[in-house]
């Protein structure tokens, strides 16, 4: 007998309020029009124009939020801690490293010349798995299919064997430490430890000009607010709040007739691939892919800003990495030999005094202001 049947979920809400629709509404008007018309209409002097080197700074954050937002999927919401989730995101930014690697080489009539360093290496002919980073369409299937598939096995065989907590966690962090040393050798094709740089163009269209900087800019943005929105539909329907129960007593959800693991194999295997996504939005703003996006430290910093910000608030994550990385941007400059400490000391601040994050403080502090 099938007891899910018995106990219906409650109906799912709106996705937003009127309030909420307006502000998002707005917000598109920002991010499309308004942000780049004055941008490049204001002076360089003045106060709200960002520079070429602030526009390159957010868009990295908002890459690096939608990892946090993804983190938040698994972590907040699934009771799923991974320590290797950089894996996903070097992927896809090696996914479009590939492509912007491959239009260097449509100067003039060569059109199937090799990358700089598979010249330098002697190499003849492509490896078999740069066959189709000449197109874009392709390109844009394997940034969230290569992430996709290896969560999706790596998830299948981990979840089946119902590894979990701890386990899970160092598993993933092996995972990608492996996966770091594979690309580190120049013999797999991926340019070895210095990885793919000094792209050119995208489309045909040079990467280095203030409108190619600010459409990237833009298109970051609306692919955070779209993730977002995905993910606030998630968790307020049929599936999202499984999956909480799954976080909560999975043993109890099983007595309940649902299996756990394709839930957690889908939102697993989701997660990854926004990873992927957003790893390909880093590459042509930074300007390089390198194995030490792979680095577990890398991964442990993405947990951090979920935990930095708070977990299971969907925006926290989002507030997090705009905190931690705007933190270390200027530590690394000015005090460059106390960002780790710092991010040791509030990744343990956090744990001890605000186990809710930034955004559990403020509720409380409105709670508290609504009481007095």
């Amino acid at each position: 007998m099938n007891t899910a049947s018995t106990s219906p979920l409650p109906a799912t809400g709106p996705l937003l309020t009127r309030a909420g629709w307006s502000a998002f509404i707005a917000a598109l008007l920002v991010l499309c029009v308004l942000a780049p018309s004055l941008n490049l209409l204001l002076p360089k002097g003045s106060l709200l124009h960002l520079s070429d080197y602030a526009v390159a700074l957010i868009g990295k954050i908002m890459c690096y939020a939608i990892c946090a937002l993804a983190m938040d999927l698994i972590w907040g919401y699934s009771g799923i801690l991974s320590l290797g989730h950089g894996v996903f995101f070097a992927l896809g930014g090696y996914a479009m490293g590939m492509y912007l690697m491959r239009q260097i080489g449509l100067d003039g009539n060569y059109k199937s010349a090799l990358p700089d360093f598979m010249v330098f290496l002697d190499w003849k002919t492509l490896p078999w798995h740069w066959s189709f980073s000449d197109s874009f369409g392709a390109t844009l299937y394997l940034i969230v299919a290569v992430p996709g598939l290896v969560a999706f096995v790596f998830g299948f065989f981990a979840f089946r064997s119902r590894i979990k907590g701890v386990y899970f966690s160092i598993i993933t962090q092996a995972m990608t430490f492996a996966a770091m040393l594979l690309f580190f050798r120049n013999e797999t094709g991926f340019g070895g430890n210095n990885g793919f740089t000094d792209f050119k163009r995208i489309l045909s269209i040079p990467i280095a000009t203030p409108a190619m900087r600010m459409s990237l800019f833009v298109l970051t943005s609306l692919t955070l607010l779209g993730f977002f929105l995905l993910a606030r539909w998630l968790i307020r329907s049929k599936f999202g709040r499984v999956l909480q129960a799954v976080r909560d007593a999975e043993t109890r959800v099983m007595f309940s007739g649902y299996n756990p693991l394709g839930y957690k194999l889908t939102i697993w295997t989701l997660s990854a691939m926004m990873c992927g996504v957003a790893g390909a939005l880093y590459v042509p703003q930074v300007g390089i892919i390198n194995p030490s996006e792979m680095s577990p430290a890398n991964s442990i910093e993405i947990a951090i800003w979920a935990a930095v910000g708070g977990r299971a608030t969907l925006i926290g994550p989002i507030i997090g990495a705009f905190v931690v990385n705007g933190a270390k941007s200027w530590l690394t400059v000015a005090y460059p030999e106390f960002w780790l400490y710092f991010l040791g000391a509030l990744f343990i601040g956090v744990t001890l005094f605000l186990p809710d994050g930034i955004v559990g403080l403020m509720k409380k502090m409105r709670r508290s202001s609504h009481d007095a």
